[in-house]
């Protein structure tokens, strides 16, 4: 039995909160120091780490450039948030909001900045047309669940995540109230996909993109240690399914490892500038070479 909480009349930060990231966890907004972002030779330049949201955004560069895209081409540089590269005055500049992923399109004058993974989606699927149905009727599947997933994942991730994987000391009640929510969520997307190929019918689409990396990765057991058996992620067969046939494809397979520090070292791209450095820099190539 934990000592009960009394919350003060008025909240004061006065000491860190303990687990992972409480390095980097603060109450206030803007930069801590200055450093310049840096630009690479492609108007799309992506300032990101590989969690599930850095996931989504190089997903879908790689799928347009997999369907002919050429002017998707872009720089991928690494932003280590646990030591707070986010809060640089060159990100912060790019993200007010000091998160990755972040993006700066150098290809219109002057340059745009879009920052929310949710965001982002949308405007490079406008921007290139694809991966965004023009029958309105998928359209508005495709911004419901793309929406539903921006609402829904700060649940699975700094609810769920938070407290069945990182917080210092495990809980009883906010491990079940988080991890009864996401069960809800799963069983929300099996029973939509037992009707359904992908999350807007038969389009694969930027819903699917949000989405996979966070709930495929659960049922897939790669998103926390442990989750996919403590969640029976086995057991929902049709998410199971999808998240098999998009975990399959080539673009997916190279954009969750663009920007990844963790797992093995053939999965992690630090840096990605062009094409072949999916064959020539992964990490267990580098220290070959080395």
């Amino acid at each position: 039995m934990t000592e009960s909480y009394t919350p003060p009349r008025v909240w004061t930060w006065d000491k860190a909160n303990g687990g992972t990231f409480a390095n980097i966890n603060r109450p206030i907004a803007g930069p801590t120091h200055d450093k310049d972002l840096p630009v690479g030779k492609h108007p799309l330049q992506l300032y990101s780490l590989a969690t599930p949201n850095g996931q989504k955004v190089t997903i879908l560069l790689e799928e347009l450039l997999e369907a002919g895209h050429k002017e998707a081409e872009y720089d991928a540089w690494l932003i280590r948030i646990g030591e707070g590269d986010q809060f640089s005055s060159g990100f912060v500049s790019v993200n007010p909001n000091s998160k990755i992923p972040a993006l700066m399109d150098h290809s219109v004058s002057p340059p745009q900045r879009i920052f929310e993974s949710g965001a982002i989606l949308l405007y490079l699927a406008e921007k290139f047309g694809a991966f965004l149905p023009a029958d309105p009727a998928k359209r508005a599947a495709t911004l419901s669940w793309l929406f539903w997933q921006m609402g829904s994942a700060p649940l699975l991730g700094g609810g769920f995540g938070h407290f069945f994987a990182y917080a210092p000391e495990k809980y009883e009640y906010p491990i079940n109230r988080y991890t009864m929510e996401v069960k809800r969520q799963l069983d929300v997307l099996d029973r939509h996909l037992a009707d359904n190929e992908y999350m807007a019918g038969d389009e694969y689409g930027i819903a699917d993109m949000a989405i996979w990396p966070w709930y495929g990765g659960v049922v897939l057991n790669r998103t926390y240690e442990g989750a996919g058996e403590f969640l029976d992620g086995a057991s929902y067969k049709h998410l199971n399914r999808w998240a098999k046939e998009i975990d399959a494809r080539p673009a997916v397979k190279r954009g969750r490892i663009v920007n990844k520090v963790s797992g093995p070292l053939d999965e992690q791209l630090h840096e990605r500038h062009e094409a072949r450095d999916f064959q020539t820099k992964t990490q267990d190539k580098l220290e070959q070479a080395s």
